[in-house]
């Protein structure tokens, strides 16, 4: 193990060296690149340095207890050496996690789409709670939360939205999320008090940024339209809102969320960027699912993955197994759990997959 965490040391002591190249600093995508490697490396680092002093203290503790005589200072080293020995097998633990390929996608932001499935009008309803759910977690990470497009439903909720979330790791966080969310509860409608079962499908993409994608123009046919719904005068009377169709792929996109024009082109257009880079990044997450079981950031969207059980108040995930009785609380934005779980989940599948390939 020592060896290899060397190895990445040497490495990383180069990209620091090559960041301060001038050629380098010049080359804005070599740049962004070599950055984004030595920040993926810190925590490597940081930890083979702890780690190698760790080793270096048990074998001077261990000299010691060969040599010393006194007995309140061999109860010391004896203490330490415990102490040492337990950190020491916790920081391999913690270095294997870290020594997982990371999927290059996950420092992304994402573009997160909630569609209203099964169940009429409940649907649409649920779509709203599972919009608000993810506002409420995105707040408590300090994300951006901004929306591109959205239809409203007949009685409340969305039919479909689609909101840009920005920050820190988004994608390698949000990406569990993607599946079908059922729900089980009364709706409002309901006169008999019968539990009815309804649905929505979340969607997580990682977005592309422009050196991801290369868009031509002549292959994009670009609409504009006169915004619908709230506001304002101006939302249904200007031009603003813009459809963009990608003609090799027949990908369309629409955003009639602001109010000026170059503002829902440029979210339009990071949409599309991110739709396109989906099929390809589909085509890595599809393997991925034949590999693991628990089918964790695979992307199938057509997978339950989830139910939200209102009569019992609670919420089980179905690719792990795990049921949780605190669905208000959930419901009101508190998935860390959740997501934590699953991605212990996925690591320990990576360091099966790992193991079994060394």
């Amino acid at each position: 193990m020592l060896d290899k965490l060397g190895a990445l040391r040497t490495r990383y002591d180069e990209i620091a060296e090559q960041m301060t190249d001038p050629e380098v600093i010049s080359d804005m995508k070599r740049f962004v690149q070599l950055n984004k490697d030595y920040k993926e490396l810190e925590p490597i680092v940081q930890a083979y340095e702890e780690y190698k002093n760790i080793v270096e203290n048990i074998e001077s503790s261990k000299e010691i207890l060969k040599e010393e005589t006194d007995e309140d200072f061999l109860a010391m080293a004896k203490e330490e050496l415990s102490e040492l020995t337990t950190r020491k097998d916790e920081l391999e633990e913690e270095i294997r996690v870290l020594l997982i390929p990371k999927d290059p996608t996950d420092e992304k932001n994402a573009i997160l789409e909630i569609r209203a499935g099964a169940g009429g009008d409940e649907a649409s309803i649920f779509a709203g709670d599972l919009y608000r759910m993810y506002q409420k977690y995105c707040d408590t990470k300090g994300w951006k939360f901004e929306t591109v497009d959205v239809t409203e439903g007949t009685v409340g909720g969305f039919k479909e939205i689609i909101i840009n979330v920005s920050g820190k790791d988004v994608y390698g966080t949000l990406k569990y999320e993607s599946g079908v969310h059922r729900v089980q509860r009364i709706p409002q409608t309901e006169t008999q008090g019968r539990v009815h079962t309804s649905a929505a499908t979340v969607a997580i993409l990682p977005e592309a940024e422009e050196f991801d994608i290369e868009l031509r123009k002549e292959d994009i046919k670009r609409d504009e339209y006169c915004s619908s719904g709230p506001g304002g005068q101006s939302v249904n009377t200007t031009y603003s809102a813009i459809r963009l169709t990608h003609i090799p792929t027949g990908i369309v996109v629409t955003c009639q969320d602001q109010k000026s024009k170059l503002k829902n082109l440029d979210k339009a257009m990071a949409v599309l960027r991110s739709r396109i880079y989906e099929r390809e990044h589909q085509k890595y997450m599809d393997e991925i699912s034949a590999q693991r079981k628990t089918m964790v950031s695979t992307g199938d969207r057509s997978a339950k993955i989830r139910t939200y059980n209102y009569p019992q108040g609670r919420v089980t995930d179905h690719r792990i197994g795990l049921t949780l009785y605190n669905l208000n609380n959930i419901v009101d934005g508190d998935i860390q759990e959740i997501i934590d779980k699953l991605q212990m989940a996925e690591n320990a599948e990576r360091l099966k997959e790992q193991e079994n390939s060394l």
